[in-house]
């Protein structure tokens, strides 16, 4: 068979302006038999006979461009199937730098005969002198009546196209889900890791403060008993304020705290305390009551009090900073401890999954996004583990809480219950979101069927869950109203009944 070299002498010029990057017809025509010999170059032609090359080449039209041409713009209908004699096609989308597909020298493509192609899904251009065959599709019952095996052809080629553009769009697909896990994770982390950077920051400043206080203090030269005293006020001090931890933390509000603040203020004020705006920000993030701090200036004396109330409050600021950043380090590694939970890593893919532990792993990577959601957890604690492939199944409940928020706006109530169902597991997500409609219900699970903004998603996410959930032997249903969305997963409890 003749190469595509040496038909390069052969192939048409067409005058090309400055100005001028479309790609179209050239200024001659190519006679038929140098045409015949380039088709041969097409490898899903081979095994034609010279009559079905010459139809070919009789009735397609030629095209010709220059590099960086325009061979067909995004939207345009698709009416052409095109024979690559030289050259090279790429096709972008508008939005992106990332080709969706090469069409090289000696490829079949463009709409092909029993395609559902009816506009092109991005921008053609030429990448060096492309020479093209196009056949319109006008011509497709009369081709495939000339050339019987063409059917064949094209379907092999339509198939390979699908498999293909699903392999791009899955891959894609996959680095979206891992892009949003990392910007989630990045976030979560951020917050703990700043707040330990910053107390560890200030942390050494402090403590040459607090030594110096220590410094002072021990300067003052007090008597055994009224050393003895003062520490009894700190042992009952910390004692006090120490019985607060057993009740729940609620976050106190910056104006209640500014209040406090510019009330301790005036205290110190008042008795005479220098430089009361250092001292009174770290006494006002605890508890220490004031009735304390009037105890502690009967004890001390008004000479002592200064130098005794500054040093519990650098005692108290280094013993804050300490803790901030033990807190911190412990959820970053919470938060390390759920991503290896939630990946399965350095564990074997088959597991005993404990569907409410897996449904909590993956609800930390959303957290960054749940202030303003209501989330009601409803585990059944006799729901025995399921036999699965862990860290799919996290990929299932990743895909619907994520379809949960986005339809909620990232407000509202999102509910997720575990149950038995006689045999089977019974997984719930459910949400307050608007609802959908029938008709965007039967296609909910389509491949590439998405309701979603350009660049948001590509609809792989519920097939993605479908099929996981076919994978062991399940089901996926879903229920939805408005103000109620509810996806259900059933799942074999036993491994026989899943493999």
């Amino acid at each position: 068979m003749a190469t595509l070299d040496s038909y390069e002498s052969m192939v048409p010029t067409m005058p090309v302006n400055q100005g001028d990057q479309l790609a179209g017809p050239p200024a001659t025509a190519t006679p038929i038999p140098e045409i015949v010999a380039a088709l041969r170059t097409i490898t899903p032609l081979d095994g034609l006979t010279e009559e079905e090359y010459t139809w070919i080449a009789s009735n397609g039209s030629e095209r010709v461009g220059a590099d960086r041409a325009i061979v067909f713009r995004e939207g345009e209908p698709a009416c052409n199937m095109n024979f690559i004699l030289r050259g090279e096609v790429q096709v972008r989308r508008k939005s992106g730098s990332i080709a969706l597909f090469i069409g090289r020298a000696g490829s079949m493509t463009g709409k092909l005969p029993f395609s559902r192609m009816k506009t092109y899904g991005g921008e053609g251009y030429s990448v060096g002198e492309v020479w093209a065959i196009d056949v319109n599709e006008s011509l497709f019952p009369a081709m495939l009546a000339a050339i019987p095996s063409m059917a064949q052809r094209c379907v092999s080629a339509l198939l390979d196209r699908v498999r293909e553009v699903t392999r791009m769009e899955q891959q894609a697909e996959k680095l979206t889900a891992l892009g949003k896990l990392a910007a989630n994770l990045a976030h979560e982390l951020n917050n703990p890791a700043s707040a330990a950077q910053r107390s560890a920051a200030s942390l050494f400043g402090e403590l040459r403060e607090y030594g110096e206080q220590k410094y002072r203090f021990g300067n003052l030269c007090l008597t055994d008993e009224k050393i003895k005293e003062y520490r009894d006020w700190v042992a009952g001090a910390r004692a006090r304020m120490s019985a607060y931890t057993s009740f729940p933390k609620t976050p106190q509000s910056p104006l209640a705290t500014a209040d406090r603040e510019e009330t301790l203020v005036k205290w110190l004020n008042a008795h005479n305390v220098p430089k009361p705006w250092t001292i009174a920000p770290a006494l006002a993030e605890t508890s220490l009551a004031f009735d304390l701090l009037d105890e502690l200036a009967t004890i001390v004396g008004p000479e002592v009090l200064p130098v005794a109330v500054a040093t519990v409050a650098s005692s108290l600021r280094v013993e804050r900073m300490a803790e901030t950043v033990v807190d911190s380090t412990v959820r970053i590694f919470d938060l390390i401890s759920a991503i290896k939970d939630y990946s399965y890593m350095d564990q074997a893919p088959i597991q005993d999954v404990d569907l409410a532990q897996s449904l909590e792993n993956t609800l930390v990577m959303f957290n960054s996004r749940l202030k303003n959601v209501t989330v009601e957890l409803e585990f059944d604690p006799e729901l025995p583990p399921v036999s699965a492939y862990g860290s799919e199944l996290n990929q299932v409940w990743t895909a619907l809480i994520e379809n949960a928020l986005e339809s909620m706006n990232n407000e509202g109530t999102l509910r997720l219950r575990t149950h038995l169902s006689g045999q089977l597991a019974l997984v719930e997500v459910w949400d307050s979101g608007p609802g959908i409609d029938d008709e965007t219900k039967s296609r909910i699970f389509e491949p590439f069927f998405t309701t979603k903004a350009p660049g948001r998603g590509l609809g792989l996410g519920l097939d993605t869950v479908q099929r996981i959930v076919s994978k062991h032997s399940g089901f996926v249903s879903v229920e939805s109203k408005p103000g109620a969305t509810c996806f259900q997963i059933r799942l074999p409890l036993d491994r026989g009944q899943a493999y």
